[in-house]
């Protein structure tokens, strides 16, 4: 690379940076010494949340919530100080006041509800992936986040590597040239399926219908709790503990909202993208009541602003690019491939290389121009704080996880959708909408 294209592409790269802003919201500056501490709610102690819990223990935890009762008491355990309760509506109505943050981890189908409160009080939010359970919920928190102007950051930590860092700056500054094609493509392969493939394919429970039979719910659990706004059913096995939820589409939405919130988020990052055009997506024929193993979804993503015109496949279980079948490119079990009009970059979490390799010997790299992250939980304390911007801030995450239902919404409905986003409507598809909104059951509401 000559000196001056080093130039252009500094400059280039600056450009970016600034570009990038747009999804950065604000906190409200609350005049906070740095290091004086914040008091956090911790809704969801087990799994996730106790991960959670442990990235902002640097904090006070003040109050802890959990419809499982051995999560809550593992949460009583580390922070024996904190008020404990079983319905984060009553711990909003009960020490709301004393509340600077929350962080939210609980399952999918309950996301919005127990982030939704803490936006409406101006209060800090952390909330583990995928960020709501529908389009229309992922709606109502990215615009209420917006409202609120604190502090938030959804749970997508990989976004914090240095690698991903790495392949952004790579990408925005034009190493691979114009990317046309992105191909993500996740090795797990969970949902419906027999039960010769769940075993093959590692899943953690086999079933391919909704069970007739009731099993005793555990001590501790109140299964009404966890059920919140999603339709009364018995408790079974099967749906319990997680993430053996995740499958049922009551409770969430497969592997394409949850690891695409990892995997999708590495080009949605690099090429700024926001809203598709089309999506398509193909598979086994859809089930009423689970997600797939495996699926593909095709999005069509059209010029608009820094949005470049490009196509992202998706692709999940047995499913992969036709480039990976042919060995033609690294046999990474999951991962992200870039085609450019100069080559192609591909990805997985911890690592990435440049394609053809022999087209890039003596490539100079850009200087760095993304800074170290501080820690993806560290980087939300801090903007609690200060009101820095956070990088997977509700607006962000929020496309991010509209997008990544999209893909779902088109293979329930099973037809390719024309996506109009001021009207968050398939204009081709009526019957996509009972996928972007839902009823919720009595007692519960948004």
């Amino acid at each position: 690379m000559t000196k001056q294209q080093l130039v252009t592409r500094r400059e280039f790269a600056k450009t970016a940076v600034a570009a990038s802003s747009v999804f950065a919201v604000p906190a409200i500056l609350r005049g906070r010494n740095l290091n004086e501490k914040l008091n956090i709610a911790v809704i969801g102690c087990g799994g996730r949340g106790a991960a959670n819990m442990r990235g902002v223990e640097s904090e006070n935890i003040v109050a802890l919530c959990d419809v499982n009762g051995n999560n809550l008491g593992f949460g009583k355990q580390r922070h024996p100080q904190a008020d404990a309760f079983t319905d984060f509506r009553r711990l909003y109505d009960s020490v709301s006041n004393k509340l600077d943050a929350v962080v939210v981890s609980t399952c999918e189908h309950t996301h919005a509800f127990a982030t939704l409160p803490a936006l409406q009080m101006g209060k800090h939010v952390y909330c583990e992936k995928p960020l709501t359970y529908n389009i229309a919920e992922c709606r109502k928190i990215r615009l209420a986040a917006k409202r609120a102007k604190v502090a938030t950051q959804m749970g997508t930590q990989i976004h914090a590597g240095d690698n991903y860092r790495r392949v952004v700056e790579l990408i925005q500054t034009g190493a691979i040239g114009d990317v046309s094609e992105v191909h993500v493509w996740v090795g797990r392969a969970w949902g419906r399926q027999s039960a010769d493939d769940a075993k093959k394919h590692g899943d953690i429970v086999s079933i391919r219908e909704k069970p007739t039979a009731a099993d005793e719910i555990p001590n501790g659990l109140d299964w009404d709790l966890w059920l919140g706004p999603a339709p009364k059913r018995a408790f079974n096995n099967v749906y319990f503990p997680g993430p053996k939820w995740y499958r049922w589409w009551d409770f969430g939405n497969g592997t394409m909202s949850a690891l695409g919130s990892h995997w999708v988020d590495l080009p949605f990052w690099a090429l700024k993208l926001k809203v598709p055009k089309t999506i398509q997506a193909a598979g086994p024929d859809a089930h009423d009541q689970l997600a797939p193993a495996s699926m593909t979804a095709t999005y069509e993503y059209e010029k608009m602003g820094e949005q470049p015109a490009v196509k992202v496949h998706w692709y999940q279980g047995i499913y992969k690019p036709k480039l990976w079948t042919e060995k033609k490119i690294p046999q990474m079990g999951s991962g992200v491939l870039f085609v450019g009009s100069k080559g192609m970059l591909i990805s997985d979490y911890g690592s990435h290389r440049l394609l053809p390799e022999t087209d890039f010997e003596g490539f100079e790299r850009p200087e760095p121009f993304i800074a170290k992250s501080l820690g993806h939980h560290a980087e939300w304390l801090h903007a609690c704080k200060t009101g820095s911007p956070t990088t997977c801030n509700f607006e962000y995450a929020g496309w991010l996880t509209e997008a990544n239902h999209l893909g779902n919404v088109a293979y329930r409905s099973g037809q390719k959708l024309i996506w109009d986003s001021k009207k968050m409507k398939a204009t081709n598809c009526p019957n996509a909408d009972q996928y972007i909104h839902r009823e919720y059951r009595k007692g519960w509401s948004l």
